[in-house]
């Protein structure tokens, strides 16, 4: 119950920027401009960094921490590695403060790297159904604000099972390294949307209008009511989202099992995801070598959980990962735009 109040308030400011975007910002449907999404880019990665300065300064509010007794409850309830044997609470405050902000930060970058290749899938769908780019923010606002509340079940579940079998991390640890070694072999290769699994059942089972209808999602016709080829499109944004998350999710519990940490560095990484696929929409093919680097960060935070009983006795801290993540994302970008692809000639 502590830490329900925060975690209230910190929805209700993010919905707010949403909403503001929404319906004063860009109330008017238009095509996202390379400048406009850098500047919604910057404003998103400026909020993450200034909530990491937060859990710096005072990163204990976010479990209701007002004394020695609840500092304990906290370490021991999310499994933080530091000994609170001691009594200054200052200063035991400090390091706990150190603890969350860094693996909040941690959390951040591994979504907000692991989540590039989900904007590239999403750019397939929507080009895939050839729609209009002056619809693709509404289809992403909408699209974000499910994964948002998909992603905060699929946490808390998460972080409910976890508390429960321990275990379960392994496997979470060795599907990660089964992942990122088949991601990195994986050939690129093009699908029909419409011929997929999703698509059918949709239309199937419910009235599909044949054409897009503006930037509505559903149109009354004859008495009868259709979903649009836009609210498909968002069906498969949602559970392409769903998908990556399975990956997502576990890599950031292998940083930490405080589920308010997962969910804070989630939230942050997704809600800017909509500004970042329009700045990176038309640069998918220079970022050739990503897709290895995501694959190393996979095995990467696999063999940490698989390793979890043992990287502690060896000193291990958890700005390491911070680390590590860091200088494999600029490794993997700087080597693409130094060896970017050959052109084919015609």
């Amino acid at each position: 119950m502590p830490e329900l109040l925060p975690l209230i308030l910190f929805i209700v400011g993010i919905l707010g920027v949403l909403l503001l975007d929404l319906l004063v910002i860009g109330r008017k449907s238009h095509i996202i401009s390379f400048h406009e999404a850098g500047t919604w880019v910057a404003v998103w990665v400026s909020l993450a960094f200034v909530f990491y300065l937060f859990l710096l300064w005072k990163g204990e509010i976010i479990h209701g921490i007002k004394n020695m007794e609840d500092l304990r409850r906290v370490v021991g309830s999310y499994s933080y590695q530091m000994d609170v044997s001691g009594n200054n609470f200052e200063e035991l405050i400090r390091i706990f403060r150190k603890h969350i902000s860094t693996n909040y930060l941690t959390g951040y970058f591994i979504e907000e790297t692991l989540s590039l290749d989900n904007l590239f899938v999403i750019l397939m769908i929507l080009t895939g159904f050839s729609v209009s780019t002056k619809n693709y923010k509404k289809v992403l606002f909408w699209g974000i604000l499910g994964a948002i509340v998909l992603r905060s079940i699929f946490i808390f579940a998460g972080y409910a099972v976890i508390k429960r079998f321990d275990w379960v991390l392994l496997i979470f640890g060795a599907f990660l390294v089964y992942t990122g070694i088949r991601y990195m072999f994986k050939t690129e290769k093009k699908t029909d949307i419409r011929k997929q699994f999703l698509f059918r059942v949709i239309s199937s089972n419910f009235r599909v209008y044949p054409k897009f209808v503006t930037n509505r999602f559903f149109i009354l016709k004859e008495g009868k009511s259709y979903i649009t080829p836009l609210f498909v499109v968002l069906i498969l944004i949602e559970f392409t989202d769903l998908i990556f998350a399975v990956d997502s999710i576990p890599a950031i519990f292998s940083v930490t099992t405080d589920p308010y940490i997962v969910f804070f560095s989630n939230i942050f990484a997704i809600i800017g995801l909509r500004s970042l696929f329009f700045f990176l929409a038309n640069m998918h093919d220079r970022f050739r070598f990503l897709k290895y680097g995501i694959s190393v960060l996979l095995i990467f935070v696999g063999c940490k959980l698989l390793l979890k009983d043992f990287i502690h006795e060896w000193g291990y801290k958890s700005q390491y990962s911070l680390y590590f993540i860091i200088t494999v994302i600029l490794l993997s970008v700087g080597i693409s735009l130094l060896f970017p692809p050959k052109k084919s000639r015609v």
